[in-house]
């Protein structure tokens, strides 16, 4: 049914002249994207203009990857009892230290700690800045993966690449700003690690299937042709503007119309993005493509680096499970070959392609590990999880590379140095991307919200 301009409620005629300014604000967005530039406006000049994000679900544990503590030798599976300390019943009762199966050595000019278990990673370390002073606060999977991922350990925010895509909008109209590759079992907590939360729906990431088809349904059902999708389209167009125009308030239905017209686009650009026909043989095989210990990690590598060239604005790559509370020579050993050679190729494919400078790289699990565990069974142990230590690493993007920033105590129980909450993490992840967190807020729920939920600040160390 129309309604006349003079029985136009105040509300109505505000939610119309609304949709006019949001239809010349879109044209003037798609022109942008045509012209090369960004949808969306930066705070301040950017040091990257793109991030990849790699996703160590489960917690690996600093002390056998990054973070070497000899002193640990001395006590090791000596028991002690320990009650009242920590948030986890896993914590408490009969405890044993464990020192790291693994050696260390000095790696690259700059001297970096690293395990011997990285045989590809080692030669990429002057490339790297280290940091091991952040802290979480929650020791549960799910919370700790809610509090990395949004900043929120309850959930219902929206993701740090939702919130990226909402203030920076992508490089590309034809793919989504924010794509996620997980692994086949999603993360503890599911999609909301990566959902739009109160920002608009169309900021929320897509995720690519990890085995067949990527994207379900991505080429249209055969004896149908772009031309008849293009009028169905058009059709399904008309009637959702309709339904919309009386219900104004219902952003959600806007958002899948928008969907609809992405997914159209899509079907023009992924195929080519997902065919890895192209790539030189040498590529592949520096990825671990061809090996079934590192070929499920190496294509999500490959991936990544083909969909943040072709203008994607933020890619999180899930691997895991470092949940490693028995035998953590065999489970964090096998862990790590599975992405040591994958993340080294993107990390050298990124720097020969001159992208490095520009791309933010950023590794992490959502806590560290203990120096202590329960003994299981008599024989196997392994470690706790820690939100007190954990390491992370940057490369790219304006971070300082062959630099380690931070540390922990001598066992590798809590961070001591350079100390900051994930919260600061976030703000400094923001900084290198041209957002400042404090600007960069949503109303919602009666209250300017941010990722790091009530401010922070940047982490300084970390900038080159």
């Amino acid at each position: 049914m129309n309604h006349s301009y003079a029985s136009l409620t105040r509300r109505e005629a505000l939610y119309g002249l609304g949709a006019g300014l949001g239809t010349v604000a879109l044209n003037s967005m798609l022109k942008a994207v045509e012209a090369g530039a960004t949808t969306g406006v930066a705070h301040h000049p950017a040091k990257a203009k793109r991030c990849i994000f790699l996703m160590m679900e489960g917690g690996p544990s600093h002390i056998d990857t990054f973070d070497p503590k000899p002193d640990l030798a001395k006590y090791h599976l000596k028991k002690f009892k320990r009650s009242g300390d920590m948030e986890s019943a896993m914590s408490s009762g009969d405890r044993y230290f464990v020192k790291s199966p693994f050696d260390f050595i000095k790696a690259g000019q700059s001297g970096a700690d690293i395990s011997t278990e990285w045989h590809h990673l080692k030669e990429m370390v002057d490339d790297i800045c280290f940091y091991r002073g952040a802290q979480v606060d929650s020791v549960n999977h799910p919370t700790a993966c809610y509090q990395l991922n949004t900043g929120n350990r309850f959930g219902g925010d929206p993701g740090i690449g939702a919130w990226v895509n909402y203030g920076l909008g992508t490089l590309n109209e034809n793919l989504p700003g924010f794509v996620v590759l997980p692994r086949t079992s999603y993360p503890q907590g599911g999609a909301a690690n990566w959902s739009n939360g109160f920002l608009p729906a169309d900021f929320q990431g897509t995720p690519l299937r990890p085995t067949g088809s990527p994207i379900l349904d991505l080429n249209p059902p055969q004896g149908v042709t772009r031309e008849r999708q293009r009028k169905n389209l058009d059709l399904m167009s008309t009637l959702n503007k309709e339904h919309l125009g009386h219900r104004p308030e219902r952003g959600e239905l806007e958002a899948r119309m928008n969907s609809y017209e992405l997914a159209y686009r899509m079907q023009m650009e992924v195929p080519g993005i997902l065919d890895f026909a192209g790539e030189r043989k040498s590529t592949l095989e520096a990825y671990g493509i061809g090996d079934a210990k590192t070929e499920a990690f190496g294509r999500k590598c490959l991936l990544a680096r083909r969909l943040v060239e072709q203008g994607v604005r933020f890619v999180q790559a899930y691997a895991g499970n470092w949940d490693s509370h028995d035998y953590i020579e065999r489970a964090h050993g096998s862990l790590i070959r599975s992405v040591d050679k994958p993340i080294a190729a993107l990390l050298g494919d990124l720097k020969e392609r001159g992208m490095l400078d520009d791309t933010l790289v950023v590794w992490c699990g959502e806590f560290g590990r203990t120096p202590d565990n329960g003994m299981r069974g008599g024989v196997s142990y392994g470690r706790d999880h820690n939100p007190k230590a954990m390491t992370m690493w940057f490369a790219g993007g304006g971070t300082k590379a062959g630099h380690t920033i931070g540390a922990t105590d001598e066992i590798g129980a809590e961070a001591v140095e350079c100390l900051h909450h994930i919260r600061d993490v976030h703000v400094t992840l923001l900084h290198l991307l041209g957002l400042d967190d404090n600007k960069h807020t949503y109303y919602h729920a009666g209250r300017h919200k941010q990722l790091s939920q009530f401010g922070g600040q940047v982490i300084s160390e970390l900038l080159a």
